[in-house]
């Protein structure tokens, strides 16, 4: 393991079943920091790694469909892609996938092969959002671009199979503080309704002063610095002020009452811990529903690098778990 960076309290250990794929991940997806004049050469890396979604669905049974939403009032509509069962659905239930890649990299086909799991596990229609990155669209532009194509699925639910009252937004990273803005907008704005928010090691606070945002600094998948890269590109100087709105940082919300039952799973080795943890209990504070699952020794998107690993394993069960209840699925 590295060391930390100066400054740093000592941190978490990895689980050493996961320390292969944190390598791996270090090696493929940050070989580059991420700094502010280096956003633009990640992004390009990145995209390199992200094939398209048809190649991702290759010969399995789930369509593909592109589609356009209108966007949030004068900005640009919003690209989308909706998987279905192959030959279509009727009252299934619907996925609204947030990508991550710290809202300045990543494009919706990140994380297309989860969904396609998801598709034909679940028997759902899924749908995965394209929103407008920073620093060239500083916020609320993603959350509002999100918003608007929720809107849109949730409006054509009917046609698209999808049984409206069984739909849930989710995310990862980035797409998981996206998925809790949503969920945000969704209350204070009057729907759409909600079934569930599922929030993986999610982004939620522009501070960036937790403890284990200084146990990672200078170490592991996406460590402080980068985490201080792409808020800055987000919010600007308006960061660590009281301007940022909850729609911008979610940890900023004051009131988290009345929000769909959420789904909170976090690495105890990364610097989301701490925000994830808060974020849930101020949830259960308001008498709201909230699973909280902190993965012992978990790096930041360790289930996803290790998916061998036992504790990836427990992981991806605990989740299947929940989407099952929550959805209403066998």
């Amino acid at each position: 393991m590295a060391a930390a960076g100066a400054g740093a309290v000592t941190p978490v250990p990895y689980d050493p079943e996961l320390e292969p794929g944190l390598a791996a991940f270090l090696d493929l997806v940050e070989p580059i920091p991420l700094r502010a004049d280096t956003i633009l050469a990640n992004r390009e890396h990145f995209d390199t790694l992200v094939p398209p979604i048809e190649a991702v669905v290759g010969d399995r049974p789930v369509e593909v469909e592109h589609v356009t939403a209108p966007g949030p009032p004068g900005a640009p509509d919003v690209p989308l892609t909706v998987l279905r069962p192959s030959g279509g659905a009727s009252g299934a239930p619907g996925i609204y996938s947030i990508h991550g890649g710290g809202m300045v990299l990543g494009n919706r086909a990140f994380g297309a092969a989860g969904l396609v799991e998801d598709v034909l596990r679940f028997g759902a229609v899924a749908a995965t959002v394209e929103y407008r990155l920073a620093p060239e669209h500083p916020a609320p532009a993603a959350a509002e671009d999100c918003y608007a194509g929720l809107l849109w699925f949730a409006e054509h639910a009917e046609e698209l199979g999808v049984d409206p009252a069984r739909v849930l937004v989710g995310g990862s990273s980035a797409g998981g503080g996206l998925s809790a803005a949503v969920a945000l907008l969704a209350r204070d704005r009057g729907g759409p309704a909600l079934v569930g928010q599922l929030l993986d090691c999610p982004m939620l606070d522009d501070r960036n002063e937790t403890v284990s945002s200084r146990q990672y600094d200078g170490l592991g998948a996406w460590d402080r610095n980068n985490n201080d890269t792409a808020w800055n590109a987000l919010l600007g100087p308006r960061r660590g002020t009281d301007e940022v709105t909850p729609y911008e940082a979610p940890a900023r919300a004051e009131d988290l009452s009345g929000l769909p039952p959420a789904f909170v799973s976090v690495g105890a080795a990364e610097v989301f811990r701490d925000e994830a943890v808060d974020y849930a209990t101020r949830i259960w504070a308001t008498g709201g529903r909230a699973e909280l699952h902190v993965w012992s020794g978990g790096y930041h998107g360790f289930a996803g690098f290790s998916p061998a690993a036992a504790v990836s394993r427990a992981a991806a069960a605990a989740r299947d778990s929940w989407l099952r209840r929550v959805l209403g699925t066998s």
